[in-house]
This record gives structure tokens, sequence and C-alpha cells, in this order.
């Protein structure tokens, strides 16, 4: 009985080994979003340990009468879902600044932070691309940030 149980343990032990997922040590790319998220980000993921990673977006907008940029920060779990597929969940935050020119000689500054979750899929080709959505709810705090804003995105980032 005692052979048994050691052998059915050395065989669970070999299976969740052999199905442990394998996170990209870096990944830099884009996160394409829409503007609740000032749009296209600059991502940077940084594994941490085997299922968790740092992730650092930078995001930029400028315009005719308006500047602004947004950095945010997450630590996220990742957990195998399927072969190359894996989900992923977060929280974080991050702080941010807008500039408004509104014509009439009146010029509105402001700082904001925030704070965010996540919850998103990726897929992890055999070449060194990750392809992710994702759903990031922010609720801020500021003047121009001040609610819960909700922003979906196309994450492509190569892995190194």
């Amino acid at each position: 009985m005692k052979k048994l149980f050691l052998l059915g343990v050395l065989a669970l032990g070999f299976t969740s080994i052999s199905n442990a997922q394998e996170i990209a040590e870096n990944a830099i790319g884009l996160r394409l979003g829409d503007s609740d998220g000032f749009g296209t980000e600059i991502s940077y993921q940084r594994a941490l340990s085997d299922n968790n990673r740092l992730e650092v977006d930078l995001g930029w907008r400028s315009g005719n009468n308006y500047d602004g940029f947004k950095l945010a920060g997450l630590y996220q779990w990742v957990w195998q879902l399927e072969g190359d597929f894996n989900w992923y969940a977060g929280a974080g935050g991050g702080l941010g600044s807008y500039s408004f020119d509104n014509n009439n000689g009146k010029d509105y500054n402001e700082t904001f932070a925030f704070l965010a979750g996540d919850v998103g899929i990726e897929y992890n080709f055999d070449f060194p691309l990750i392809l992710s959505l994702d759903f990031r709810p922010e609720l801020g705090f500021g003047d121009f940030n001040d609610d819960l804003d909700f922003d979906i995105a196309l994450g492509v980032r190569y892995q190194f």
C-alpha cells in the first residue's frame, strides 16, 4: 500500500511539473486601449516568480489643446488555462497628469492618482510574441479622473 501511495504521489508531482506554465522573463510592447486608458500605452512586463509578474504601462496623449500622461503599475498572478493560453488577474495603481487649454485663456492642469484592477487572457506563440486581451477597471482620485473607468485593451508584446 505504501508503494502504491508513493507511486501515486510521484505521478501527480510529475504531472503538475510537466503542466507548469512558463511566463516570459521580460516582455515589452504596446497595449492598445480605448481613450479612458489614454489610448495606446508602452507596456513592460517583468517576471517576479514562476506565476507572478509586474506590469508597468506608460500612456500619453497630445493634441492642439491638451497634453497628458498616465503611468500604471500592476502586480499580476498568472495561471495556465491550456497549452499556450494563460489567464491573469492583478491589482495596482498609478498616477497621471493632464493639461487642457480651452482657447479662452484658461488653462486647466490636473495631477491625479488611481487604483486599478486587471483581468485578462493571453496566448504565447512558439516564437517570442504574446497577444493578450484584458479588462482594467480604474478608480480615479482627482478632478480630471474622479470616477470609475473601464479600459479594455489588446496587448502585443515581444518576450525575451
